[in-house]
């Protein structure tokens, strides 16, 4: 199996509106491990680590889907690379 590792960030109304909750819970539907975290620039951002077919299905979540309030403009992935294995434990939101 491969297992891809991608750090993402999200454009838009996606502050107050409970989108770290939402991005936990579909990480952890998926199976997906790593964090999210509102920045002060009013994005969130994250990484994403897992199967390769599991990460790119949470990057369509994260590009088009969110949380049902936000408002995503645009979402930006880099350092996106192949990895032996995940090096995160579970899904979490960081402060």
């Amino acid at each position: 199996m491969s297992y891809t590792s991608v750090d993402f960030e999200v454009h838009g109304r996606v502050q107050g509106v409970c989108f770290r909750m939402y991005t936990e819970d579909e990480a952890r539907r998926l199976g997906v491990v790593g964090w999210v975290r509102n920045t002060r620039q009013g994005t969130v951002d994250g990484q994403v680590q897992g199967p390769t077919d599991k990460v790119r299905q949470m990057k369509q979540w994260l590009q088009y889907e969110g949380s049902p309030s936000s408002i995503i403009d645009y979402a930006t992935f880099r350092n996106e690379k192949t990895i032996s294995k995940p090096t995160q434990k579970g899904f979490f939101t960081r402060y």
